[in-house]
């Protein structure tokens, strides 16, 4: 097995958020910069996760610790190296919390010697690095079994669970069984939602804090629409632009440009006047790509209406085995779709080379759609919801998990009650898709509440308090049991 890989995280200036935040929020934020410095002083804080890129986790952890460190907080990222099948009864953790059986691992005593097997060997290659005083914030189940090892060294754990179910069911407990006697040791929890806490946790541990975007990434700037044009162009999805380079602005602030092709299902490329419904998420049944192209098949018979279903190489995402059968399972129902059903489907695999490079692919396909779906089953929170949201997006998407705490039905995009009607989603997005003045008002206000609650510098504040609870107990406030957006 390979050691666990440190990730580079490149400090962000916070001062870039200035004028975007105006002088007097921006100054609270300098002040609470001031008092993590001297509060943190000497010690290290440790994100661990399962994967560096392909997920919610990786894009959070890179929209929220270049501006930690840039603030002068000593901040580390370690993505662990996986041993014989530890990913595979991870994904059945994942599903299970989720209420989803998934693959259908069982989660026995063999399965977990292989889980604690896997930790043993990334810790003892850490525990030459992580010192007593530092804080471990380990990030969803895979890494959760190191908390006996991090307490045992004298290290402070915050376990932050990004995924969860608003009605746990038998599968959800019987992931929580398997998990609770490493989560119990931790010192604080976070979830994403009030209702993801697990039942019989110790309450005064409890943190509650949405995920965030960073608007300054590749993902998120500001990109021209010939410059969007030239990038769809770069990856294959549209016919060859002139002109204009593929250019876009790295994560550091230098000029990046799109060389690589995506891997691509089509019969053409999408053409210059066709009006898209997009979903980019992970090639993952729980995001239900195969569900919304079924919708498309039944529901959409315009000529003028094509559909893309967006999502990072399954090989490049190291985590989540289940990937690219899912990918094989849409690829054969595209092939059997009417001929002319076909010719308005794209498919398209986005390569993870360099991720700055395929975070401009995802913001220039956003920006290229006319509506964005998110037909999840079960849904942790939706990153994608709010990037869309960011760029003035009109948002169709399940009522389930964090989908539904950004969403505000009918105000700043529309919620469907059932994730599985396909009809009422047709209804949606063909609304959407005929009534531009009604996309362009809920588009307008969904931006406005991603600026009022989900930008990554609202959550310095929170992540600064709660680490200082850690390394001071007699500190923490009465806050810490929900700080909110």
């Amino acid at each position: 097995m390979e050691l666990p890989k440190f990730m580079l995280i490149p400090p962000q200036r916070l001062d870039r958020y200035r004028p975007l935040l105006g002088d007097g929020r921006f100054a609270e934020v300098e002040r609470v910069a001031a008092q993590a410095r001297r509060d943190f002083e000497g010690h290290a804080i440790w994100h661990v996760s399962s994967t560096a890129r392909g997920g919610g986790v990786a894009e959070l952890l890179r929209s929220l610790l270049p501006y930690v460190r840039g603030a002068g907080i000593d901040t580390r990222w370690v993505v662990l190296r996986d041993g014989s099948d530890f990913f595979t009864i991870t994904k059945s953790l994942h599903n299970r919390l989720h209420g989803s059986n998934g693959v259908g691992v069982k989660l026995g005593r063999h399965e977990r010697r292989l889980y604690e097997a896997t930790l043993e060997m990334n810790w003892a290659y850490l525990e030459r690095l992580i010192q007593p005083g530092d804080v471990a914030y380990l990030h969803d189940p895979q890494p959760l079994g190191l908390v006996p090892d991090l307490k045992e060294r004298g290290v402070q754990v915050i376990w932050r669970c990004h995924v969860g179910v608003d009605r746990p069911n038998a599968l959800t407990r019987e992931a929580w069984d398997f998990l609770r006697p490493y989560a119990d040791e931790a010192d604080a929890y976070v979830f994403s939602r009030r209702e993801y806490v697990w039942h019989g946790l110790a309450e005064e541990k409890v943190w509650v804090m949405p995920p965030s975007i960073d608007p300054f990434s590749p993902k998120n700037q500001e990109l021209d629409p010939p410059v969007v044009d030239a990038i769809l162009a770069a990856i294959g999805l549209q016919p060859a632009a002139g002109g204009v380079a593929p250019v876009y602005r790295r994560g550091d602030g230098s000029p990046g440009r799109v060389d690589r092709r995506a891997e691509l299902l089509q019969e053409a490329p999408l053409p210059q006047d066709a009006r898209v419904v997009l979903q980019v998420s992970r090639w993952d049944r729980l995001k239900d790509p195969h569900g919304l192209l079924e919708c498309f098949e039944l529901f959409f018979n315009d000529p003028s209406i094509h559909l893309v279903l967006a999502a990072p190489s399954p090989d490049a995402v190291a985590d989540d085995p289940e990937g690219a059968v899912v990918l094989s399972t849409l690829a054969r129902t595209w092939r059997f779709l009417p001929e002319e059903k076909r010719r308005r489907v794209h498919l398209v695999s986005l390569p993870m080379n360099d991720l700055d490079e395929n975070a401009a692919m995802v913001n220039a396909v956003q920006r290229r759609a006319d509506v964005i779906v998110q037909k999840s089953i079960a849904e942790g929170f939706g990153l994608t919801v709010a990037e869309a949201m960011w760029k003035e997006k009109p948002v169709v998407g399940s009522r389930v998990g964090g989908i539904q705490d950004q969403i505000v039905d009918g105000e700043n995009g529309v919620l469907v009650d059932d994730a599985h009607d396909l009809e009422a989603f047709g209804r949606a997005i063909h609304r959407l898709v005929e009534d531009p003045a009604l996309a362009a008002r809920l588009g307008e206000a969904a931006r406005q509440r991603v600026f009022d609650r989900f930008l990554g510098i609202n959550r310095l504040a929170e992540y600064v308090e709660l680490v200082a609870s850690l390394m001071a107990p007699a500190q923490t406030t009465a806050s810490r049991k929900a700080p909110t957006a």
